[in-house]
């Protein structure tokens, strides 16, 4: 299977917010814990982080320009894990989630996890990528595992129990490597 070819743009509050709404409500979007958003929550929430200099939602699209994933990155120190590991020089923080579909394609996931470790790595300040997801989410476990993470410890946050891990630059490439 060819990788696809995504790019980025940042996500609009506003304009994105139907389709946000669509995929963050959606059963398949359980640990993204927004499943009895409104609309208004949605745009609100994505209004909060557009404002915030430490953390920014970007939507991915595919070949055509249709948006095809949401991605996050954030400041570590400042958000979402602040208080919870000691954060070196070079971490950022990540989410992605990727829309339902009746019609999945083989690799997809795996395809928009890569893309979006290779748009934070093309920052040449950003040394390791974090993330902390839900202990019981296994499959992000598995597609975090395939590009390099590493766990490193369970920590209580204040919405999960989520699992700590990271990976770095040259984690990244050897996992790469090693799939190729």
């Amino acid at each position: 299977m060819t990788t696809p070819a995504f790019t980025f743009r940042p996500l609009d509050p506003l304009r994105d917010a139907e389709l946000l709404h669509s995929w963050v409500t959606h059963p398949k979007a359980a640990f993204w814990m927004m499943q009895d958003a409104k609309l208004e929550d949605v745009e609100r929430a994505y209004m909060e982080i557009a404002a915030d200099e430490h953390h920014h939602a970007l939507l991915g699209l595919d070949e055509r320009g249709a948006p095809a994933f949401l991605m996050e990155r954030y400041d570590p120190a400042h958000r979402e894990l602040t208080g919870l590991y000691d954060p070196e020089p070079g971490d950022v923080g990540m989410h992605f989630l990727t829309p339902p579909t009746d019609r999945p394609v083989h690799g997809f996931t795996r395809a928009v996890i890569t893309a979006v470790m290779e748009h934070l790595f093309e920052d040449p300040a950003v040394r390791r990528v974090v993330v902390e997801p839900d202990v019981a989410n296994t499959a992000v476990h598995a597609l975090n595992a395939a590009v390099g993470f590493v766990p490193e410890r369970e920590i209580q946050k204040p919405e999960k129990k989520a699992l700590l891990s990271f990976c770095t630059r040259e984690q990244f490439e050897a996992a790469r490597g090693a799939a190729v």
